[in-house]
Formats: structure tokens, C-alpha cells, sequence
């Protein structure tokens, strides 16, 4: 198996951690969202999961396409902002098995067995991510990173609420709303740190060497805030009227995130365009 990872034909796809979970991100996009709008117009059948075919799908856009592409971010951006070396080749082939058994035994419909190594698959996922990453992160200089690892903690948590719930036979969809709203927080922080390089970037493209862009802490955090307190709002009061006027916050927050990159004509850069206006589709 090593000699495989390491000489094999397949040995440059471990070589990256972004290269297998971006192309299962891209596979799993179109299988599932394929087979959600085959169960809506044409009736054809999910897996027999615990809870029905909705969590069924909400848990694998978020445990299949987001974690996914989370962890070819992690296993890639990481070793770069922290200046370390890249994630050895064994530890991305053990987290992509682990991603995969984890799609497999949960559209197994066989309860529990099933589910328990789903369970078991996807936190042993996360916490080896966790595990790659903390040393990493606690061991830079200024520490500015960890708020990632705080986020995978906390998605950690609530991938544990989600199958204690199914497995004693509780409606889990609260636990997938507070992943959900992890991971927004998560791409906020992600989006901070890609934005000033690209923004950047494009602004000595076109000549305007007088001008930096910086994405304002103040204002991530507040978007980053607003998120986390209309998840917590969902979870604790599903559909409440105050949960609407929490989300208009946080919509006015992410909104309040596009006016960093009002930097002139750089911004019709076609990267730095892209990302302006990826963030208020949040």
C-alpha cells in the first residue's frame, strides 16, 4: 500500500491533499444533486437511511461535498500559512478511505450497523484532520490561524450530536443547521485569507502599487458573529419570528464584507470579481 501511494501511477493524486478531495468534491456535487432531483421529478429511490430522504440529503451535501472540500482546503492551505511541510502522502490516503467509508456505510440500509460506522468514519475524519492540523497551528508564531481548528472542533461536536440523535431515534436536522452555519463561519475565514492575496495580487496587475486591500477584522468578525448567533437561534428555537430579524443581521454583515474591496479597477479583475461577488451569496 505505501509503495502504492508513494510510486504507484496514482502517486501524484496523494501528492496534494487538494487533489482527491476537490475531485470527490466536483463527483459528489453531481451524483448527489443528480440523485435529489431524480427522487423529486421522477420518483426514483434514495438510500433507506434513518430519518428519510431530506436528511439523508442535507447530511451528505455537508458530511460528502462540504467535508470534502474542507479538508482539500485544510490539507493544502494550512502547511502554507504556517510555513510547515506538506501533509504526508499516507495520512491523505487514510482520510480519503475514511471520507469514503463514511458515504458508503451511511446509504447502507442496515440500522444501526450501518450508521455506527458511519459514525465511526466520518469523526475519526474529522478528528484526524484536527489531529494534522492543531501542532501546526498552535506552533506559529502569531497563532492567526486558529480559528480553524476551533471550527473543526466545533463541527466535531455536532457531527456527534447528529448521530446520537439518530441512533436513539431524535429528528437530528437541528445538528445539520449548526453545521451548516459552521461552515459558513468557515468559509468567511477562508475567504479573508484567499481574498488579500488575490485582491492584492490584482491590484500590482494593474499598476496601483499605492493602494492595499485588507479585509477588516472588525467586519469579518461581525459577519462571523451574526452566523454563529443565528445557528445558535435555529438550534435552540427552530423557525422562531426572532431567528428572521438574526438572519437579516447576518445578511446585512456579509454584505457590510463587500465594501473592503471597493478598491477601483482592480476589482474588475476576473479573480478578484469572482470572489466580490461570491461573498454576499453566502
Amino acid at each position: 500500500m505505501l509503495k502504492f501511494i508513494h510510486s504507484g501511477p496514482f502517486a501524484a493524486l496523494f501528492e496534494c491533499g487538494f487533489r482527491p478531495f476537490f475531485l470527490l468534491t466536483a463527483a459528489t456535487a453531481v451524483i448527489a444533486v443528480a440523485a435529489w432531483v431524480g427522487f423529486l421529478t421522477l420518483g426514483m429511490p434514495l438510500p433507506l437511511t434513518p430519518n428519510g430522504p431530506v436528511v439523508w440529503h442535507a447530511h451528505e451535501m455537508l458530511a460528502g461535498f462540504a467535508m470534502a472540500s474542507i479538508a482539500g482546503f485544510v490539507l493544502t492551505a494550512i502547511p502554507e500559512f504556517t510555513s510547515t511541510r506538506m501533509i504526508e502522502r499516507h495520512h491523505v490516503f487514510i482520510l480519503l478511505i475514511l471520507w469514503i467509508t463514511g458515504r458508503v456505510a451511511f446509504a447502507i440500509p442496515i440500522v444501526p450497523a450501518g450508521t455506527i460506522v458511519a459514525m465511526i468514519a466520518d469523526l475519526g475524519l474529522l478528528g484526524m484532520l484536527a489531529a494534522i492540523i492543531a501542532p501546526r497551528l498552535w506552533r506559529d508564531a502569531n497563532r492567526r490561524h486558529l480559528s480553524f481548528l476551533w471550527i473543526l472542533l466545533a463541527v466535531i461536536v455536532a457531527t456527534g450530536g447528529f448521530y446520537f440523535d439518530t441512533l436513539t431515534g431524535t429528528y437530528p436536522m437541528r445538528w445539520l443547521l449548526v453545521i451548516t452555519g459552521l461552515m459558513m463561519a468557515l468559509i468567511v475565514i477562508a475567504m479573508s485569507r484567499i481574498s488579500m492575496r488575490i485582491v492584492n495580487t490584482a491590484l500590482s496587475q494593474v499598476g496601483e502599487t499605492g493602494t492595499a486591500y485588507l479585509a477588516r477584522p472588525p467586519r469579518r468578525n461581525l459577519a462571523i458573529f451574526c452566523i454563529l448567533l443565528y445557528t445558535l437561534a435555529e438550534f435552540v428555537a427552530l423557525q422562531h419570528p426572532v431567528s428572521g430579524w438574526i438572519a437579516l443581521a447576518a445578511a446585512a454583515a456579509l454584505f457590510n464584507l463587500t465594501n473592503d474591496w471597493h478598491i477601483g479597477r482592480a476589482l474588475l479583475q476576473r479573480w478578484a470579481f469572482m470572489l466580490y461577488l461570491f461573498g454576499p451569496a453566502l
